[in-house]
């Protein structure tokens, strides 16, 4: 659609009226659209329907439909001359960049050049007028925020016992109140996850500290005995602080995460940076919320009448073992952030890359089915190689509770593991820490979409 005559958008308009009624109904508008080749996000055709339906009766007519364009192709123009630097009437990379980086956003040249190259039809790696209308004309961001938004997506999904940050709001998104509701859904998602998949991480935590070469705990035993010893609800002991720090341990994780990026000062942000910012935001909210993990593992492993709650559990603590009881297993778990981040966010970025350098053909944006994907196993090659260290943590926060168990260093921890159940025996307790990864991501997929669209936030 080169030009936006009124014959043409005539032409159009009768393409999308498939019941022939005069009028273009959301539903006839996606389908339509879809059919002609231009892929719509979801909630992309509604808010474009909404934008144009002036009179609110459910249909777009064709006088509705052509203003809407117009009105639409004037925003989408003064976006273009914005980003056209040089006013030569294209865009290149090093434009798009420039922008960018105008509103506090770095781009790599290779990020650069994949939205380039998802825009430009010609192959000139430079886009036109023509090329950017064509592509925006039927996608309802009209200014550069909500471009960038668009060929930008983050998502906040919790799959386990870290909590994703997203990657830094943009202004817009900071000033219209989007990065709240964007952590609201994150951390409801986090709670139906964590709480769907308690059972599964009762059973990690139950065999990292019970199970061993002469005292071997199968998934199906594991199972029996604590059914056995305090009924099917025991499924889900430590869930409930479990759930409860996901509020302070989001609130400082993302603050300390916005703090390290702002000293930046506007200054490029590099992926090293990112992973130090984020590495930092986690030793932050881990440092604060401890005591909370340490009573979420004494939860779990409890017996039947130990502990009456939350609240009981560390009075107990505190009465026979002192402050520096809530702090037990500290290092190892501190140390433990640096490999899972570093390998985290190596895996992410490389699978990442990786897809679209191979599938991206006409997209800058991999969607977040793909991006869930790459999480997933970035995640679990993050969880193989800090696993030992987050099994010794988990060992000396139980040491107490356990009779006969004196308490012991990390490093005599490791040598009397590796001693009398050798290597594999920092992995005790990994299956079912696999086991749940595909039904916490679904779940917080699920109920982090639902919450989204709940809370009115748009892809």
């Amino acid at each position: 659609m080169r030009g936006s005559s009124t014959l043409q958008m005539y032409t159009l308009f009768e393409k999308l009226d498939a019941n022939k009624d005069g009028k273009v109904d959301v539903s006839e508008l996606k389908t339509g659209l879809a059919a002609m080749g231009f892929t719509m996000g979801k909630g992309e055709a509604q808010k474009m329907f909404a934008s144009g339906d002036t009179d609110k009766d459910e249909g777009l007519d064709f006088e509705e439909f052509s203003k809407y364009l117009k009105e639409h192709e004037k925003k989408l123009r003064l976006t273009f001359k914005s980003l056209d630097k040089n006013q030569d009437g294209r865009i290149d990379a090093k434009e798009i960049q420039q922008s960018l980086k105008d509103l506090g956003l770095n781009l790599t040249d290779r990020d650069a050049e994949k939205i380039l190259h998802s825009i430009d039809a010609d192959g000139t790696m430079t886009v036109d007028w023509n090329e950017w209308k064509e592509h925006f004309l039927f996608n309802p961001a009209d200014n550069l925020q909500e471009i960038i938004r668009y060929w930008k997506h983050s998502t906040v999904l919790d799959i386990g016992d870290s909590l994703t940050i997203p990657d830094e709001f943009t202004e817009e998104e900071k000033t219209t109140g989007i990065w709240w509701k964007q952590l609201v859904a994150g951390g409801m998602a986090g709670v139906v996850s964590r709480t769907g998949t308690a059972p599964l991480d009762r059973m990690k935590v139950f065999m990292q500290v019970h199970s061993s070469k002469s005292n071997k705990i199968s998934l199906v035993d594991g199972f029996k005995q604590m059914i056995k010893e305090g009924g099917v609800a025991s499924l889900w002991r430590g869930n409930g602080v479990n759930v409860i720090k996901i509020a302070p341990e989001t609130a400082i994780k993302f603050m300390a995460y916005e703090q390290k990026l702002l000293a930046k000062d506007g200054g490029k942000i590099q992926s090293h940076e990112r992973f130090m910012a984020g590495s930092l935001a986690g030793a932050t909210a881990q440092t604060a919320i401890y005591p909370m993990e340490v009573m979420k593992t004494r939860l779990t492993l409890r017996k039947t009448g130990q502990y009456s709650g939350m609240f009981d559990c560390a009075k107990k603590i505190l009465k026979k073992e002192g402050l520096k009881a809530f702090y037990k297993g500290y290092v190892p778990n501190i140390l433990g952030i640096i490999p899972y981040a570093g390998i985290d966010l190596a895996v992410y970025e490389t699978l990442k890359n990786a897809w679209l350098s191979r599938y991206a053909k006409d997209t800058a944006n991999p969607g977040v089915l793909v991006l869930l994907g790459c999480g997933t196993i970035s995640s679990t090659c993050g969880q193989l190689a800090s696993y030992p260290l987050a099994l010794v943590r988990t060992r000396m926060q139980a040491q107490a509770s356990m009779e006969g168990s004196e308490p012991v260093s990390m490093s005599k921890l490791v040598k009397k593991v590796m001693q009398k159940e050798g290597f594999f025996g920092l992995y005790r307790g990994i299956l079912p820490n696999f086991m749940k990864v595909i039904p916490a991501v679904s779940i917080s997929y699920v109920v982090y979409e639902y919450m989204r669209s709940g809370l009115g936030i748009s892809k």
